[in-house]
């Protein structure tokens, strides 16, 4: 359990207008009734009228409305959710991948495997406010993005952004922002033209952030069919729960530390899950003070993260479709992977209604993967038995990779799957679970890398923890420079090198 806020600290963040806590904590003004980001350009208030909450709905919850100048609602999440592994951060990542929307609080709850009233009690213990405020203010998020950024009617935006009634819609708008719908959209500042079911978005994170770096990551990996790479665009099929999506990412064109996002959805309501995905994907709210300050402490690292400072972690939009595709990687060039993955798809797919680019298919889905023929894809036998056994279990509920998954149980049922072994476990863990503090055992590239670094595996299991994946994409990059838009720590005499010289 996270400790309280301090509020000491919380307050001279404020008055430095710090923007690296914005999504850490937010900043209630009694005087004022609202709810700001750490770093809002506005007039610092007095200690005695503020307060600290830490999410945007306990602070919608206490009555205060979101700053419409610094817009609170906008910034990266706290990277808390993503690095503990409790209960309350499990639910916390299924409701912002919209849980509460598909199941209810008694499907989230059944999920954690805890009753209604034990998940309500925990998240009210830690954050003020239960999953169904958690909820509200995820519905609240994605209306605004849906009022500024479209030309829908207003009653379209209220059921895309999961309301139950215009009424409930209205209501909710005014009180978070203190606007009507109408109003918002009103003064949104102007975008590019969209069209029915078509967004573009800007998802911040916090600097720095080498946006071009972590798409070349996930182009390099690009499967035709599934994904695209031309060099500056990543663009993907997203498997959602209404239909299968597209979506196209690119840097910032202001080369801040943000990705624009252009959204294709034939479900307006799985914005939000489209959204968290999509963050998850290029890591946005990480938090690279901590992970730079601990990596780059250690000799060994010190120069690689001097190098290329806030790398990331790319991820997978769907962990069951990483866990397939490790497998399909086993023993084979990223190449032949890429190939064989392909084939997968074609055989096994979800096609889209129409191809978009060179985009054809969504990922199969564990139940169809399960039942389908792969004779024709270039398996071997046993590898085809691999990949059939983990569609079977993760059809059938014995291994869990959502959001909420439970990391450790989530490793221990993987390797229980003939022919599936730790180093395998370990890269769903890193990419699909998006744990911070993984290490690939037995990895050739990492092993090139400690070499030359005079380092070893030992230094990871202690030193680099927690960020011990972190660390992995500093000496895969060392590896492999081809991975990297950056030079690496090479060009440089590392602080080893020095000491041994």
């Amino acid at each position: 359990m996270t400790p309280p806020l301090d509020a000491e600290r919380c307050y001279r963040a404020v008055a430095s207008r710090d923007a690296r806590f914005d999504g850490w904590f937010f900043t209630a003004v009694a005087t004022t009734g609202i709810y700001c980001r750490p770093s809002c350009p506005a007039r610092t208030p007095l200690p005695h009228n503020v307060a600290f909450f830490s999410t945007a709905a306990a602070a919608q919850g206490a009555g205060y409305r979101a700053c419409r100048r610094c817009r609170p609602d906008a910034v990266p999440g706290s990277p808390e959710w993503d690095t503990r592994a409790d209960v309350v951060a499990r639910a916390v990542r299924l409701i912002g991948d919209g849980e509460v929307e598909r199941s209810g609080v008694p499907g989230l709850a059944a999920r954690l495997g805890y009753s209604e009233r034990q998940l309500h009690r925990l998240l009210v213990g830690e954050l003020g406010v239960g999953p169904l405020a958690l909820a509200r203010a995820q519905r609240a998020q994605t209306a605004r993005l849906l009022i500024e950024t479209t030309d829908l009617p207003m009653a379209d935006v209220a059921f895309a952004a999961g309301f139950a009634s215009i009424r409930q819609f209205n209501d909710t708008v005014r009180e978070v922002f203190a606007a009507t719908p109408t109003e918002l959209r009103r003064t949104a500042p102007a975008g590019p033209p969209g069209t029915p079911g078509r967004l573009t978005l800007r998802l911040a994170a916090r600097a720095p952030y080498e946006a071009a770096e972590v798409l070349l990551f996930l182009g390099v990996h690009a499967v035709p069919g599934l994904e695209e790479w031309d060099g500056t665009t990543f663009s993907r099929v997203l498997d959602l729960p209404h239909g299968p999506g597209v979506v196209h990412l690119s840097p910032a064109p202001d080369g801040g530390p943000a990705v624009t996002a252009r959204l294709e959805l034939p479900a307006l309501r799985d914005l939000g899950t489209a959204v968290a995905r999509c963050r998850r994907m290029l890591d946005l709210d990480a938090d690279p003070a901590a992970v730079d300050g601990v990596l780059g402490a250690d000799p060994a690292l010190a120069g690689l993260v001097a190098a290329a400072p806030g790398r990331r972690v790319p991820a997978s939009p769907d962990a069951d479709e990483l866990a397939v595709r490790a497998v399909l990687g086993q023993q084979v060039s990223l190449a032949g992977a890429r190939t064989l993955t392909a084939r997968v798809l074609r055989a096994a797919g979800t096609p889209l209604p129409e191809p978009v680019g060179t985009l054809t298919h969504a990922f199969p889905r564990p139940a169809a993967l399960a039942d389908a023929d792969l004779t024709a894809v270039g398996l071997t036998g046993a590898r085809r038995r691999t990949v059939h056994a983990l569609a079977g279990a993760l059809a059938a509920g014995a291994v869990t990779l959502d959001p909420g998954a439970d990391r450790e149980e989530a490793g221990r049922a993987l390797r229980a799957v003939p022919g599936i072994g730790p180093w395998t476990a370990a890269l769903v863990a890193l990419r699909g679970l998006g744990d911070p503090d993984v290490w690939l055992p037995d990895d050739l590239a990492l092993r090139r890398s400690l070499a030359t670094l005079g380092s070893s595996d030992t230094d990871a299991a202690t030193r680099w923890r927690p960020w011990r994946s972190y660390a992995v994409m500093h000496l895969w990059a060392l590896a492999v420079p081809a991975l990297s838009t950056r030079p690496t720590a090479r060009t440089r005499p590392l602080p080893l090198e020095r000491s041994a010289s």
